[in-house]
């Protein structure tokens, strides 16, 4: 057959990567390749794709003599190619005379007829395929969204039910007023304050930390909380106060946590404070009479996890001017963006600094100097701040 063809052709060479023609180009030319290879290419560029590489005898254009279409792609060679080309009335003077000739010239059309057909259909059941994993994924996006937005709405609810447990006002106790303030490291937290009105005019005064962060924390918060608030009212003492609700910690709960706390009585009429401390941050207090600023508190053991645990019960004089400090180690444990710890230090610096000012300043105060060491950093723990002023004739 190629013999036959060869009296109506001009035979053309192409180099590696050299164009036959161009996808959309005009033209009525049909190729046979005697030698080398092409390759069928759409698009350019990123987007560039073969559809398929031809071989000796070969036909390049085939539906071009027959029909007055752009080229359907882009041919180029693949390899050094000899190629003869046809020009319209050249093929059709040569498939006038030879009948057989006309003939596999159809059958070679009629397969590349059929494997494109092929071809567009398997793209197609791919596509298909392709679709309809992408509309599983996008249900499963959908209900995750969902789900999400269901999570973050009761995470919303749980934060403002945790808020409206942590006291928003404060007993009057004659002579004194407080302040507080916390920040969960998430929509909701473990550490919390409380100020507990006693029998006898006397004021319970609570900072505590539990461990982890997150919904299970606030959950043994308010267990916390709530056992802390029933205990107060059956003793006097803050160590029995604190050795009761450890005691129920270890019966009612199995989780593996446990609670820091300091818990205080303080007694207006007096002045003083007795108090108990159970694994908690040391409390501040500013002495108005010399502006000293110190740590102090007694030893104990932390709630809720060994069954046995030691605490020790003490007192402090308070007088008028004075600043009680009580946080949790959020505040002391703030990282700036170096990774830098805020510190005891630089609270003391803070309170110190403030000298005799009101609770509420000073609590505010505390939480902007946090905020300026923090900056851009990630708060990775929860904070909580308790601020008591000892008002007296003032």
């Amino acid at each position: 057959m190629l013999n036959g063809l060869a009296e109506a052709a001009v035979e053309r060479s192409l180099k590696p990567g050299q164009v036959i023609f161009r996808k959309g180009s005009s033209g009525r030319e049909l190729y046979v390749i005697l030698e080398g290879a092409v390759e069928v290419v759409k698009g350019h560029g990123a987007q560039e794709m073969v559809l398929a590489t031809r071989g000796p005898g070969e036909f390049i254009g085939e539906m071009a003599p027959i029909e007055a279409r752009p080229r359907f792609a882009t041919i180029r060679a693949l390899q050094p190619t000899r190629l003869p080309e046809f020009s319209e009335q050249g093929l059709r003077g040569v498939l006038a005379q030879q009948p057989a000739l006309l003939y596999q010239t159809i059958r070679i059309v009629m397969a590349r007829l059929r494997e494109a057909d092929l071809k567009m259909i398997a793209d197609l059941q791919q596509k298909n395929q392709e679709l309809a994993r992408a509309y599983r994924e996008l249900q499963q996006a959908q209900a995750a969204l969902v789900e999400k937005e269901r999570l973050e709405r009761e995470l919303e609810l749980a934060r403002e039910l945790q808020q409206s447990i942590l006291p928003q006002e404060f007993p009057q106790v004659p002579g004194f007023s407080c302040a507080a303030r916390n920040r969960p490291a998430r929509q909701v937290g473990g550490d919390f304050y409380d100020v507990i009105s006693l029998p006898k005019g006397r004021v319970g005064l609570v900072m505590a930390d539990v461990s982890d962060k997150g919904m299970p924390a606030a959950l043994y918060m308010a267990l916390s909380r709530s056992l802390i608030h029933a205990e107060a009212k059956r003793s006097s003492s803050p160590r029995k106060v604190l050795l009761s609700v450890h005691r129920l910690l270890m019966e009612m709960s199995q989780a593996d946590m446990f609670v820091t706390a300091f818990y205080g009585v303080l007694n207006p009429a007096e002045g003083t404070l007795r108090y108990a401390r159970a694994g908690h941050d040391r409390p501040l207090l500013f002495s108005s009479s010399t502006g000293e600023c110190r740590f102090w508190g007694a030893n104990g053991m932390l709630l809720g996890c060994w069954e046995e645990v030691s605490l020790e019960e003490a007192g402090v004089d308070l007088r008028p001017g004075d600043l009680l400090v009580l946080y949790s180690d959020g505040i002391t444990e703030a990282d700036s963006p170096a990774g830098e710890f805020f510190g005891v230090e630089r609270l003391r610096e803070t309170v110190c600094a403030a000298g005799g000012v009101s609770a509420q300043f000073l609590c505010d105060c505390i939480f902007d100097r946090v905020d300026r060491f923090q900056a851009q950093a990630v708060q990775h723990d929860d904070m909580a701040l308790l601020v008591v002023r000892v008002n007296g004739d003032e």
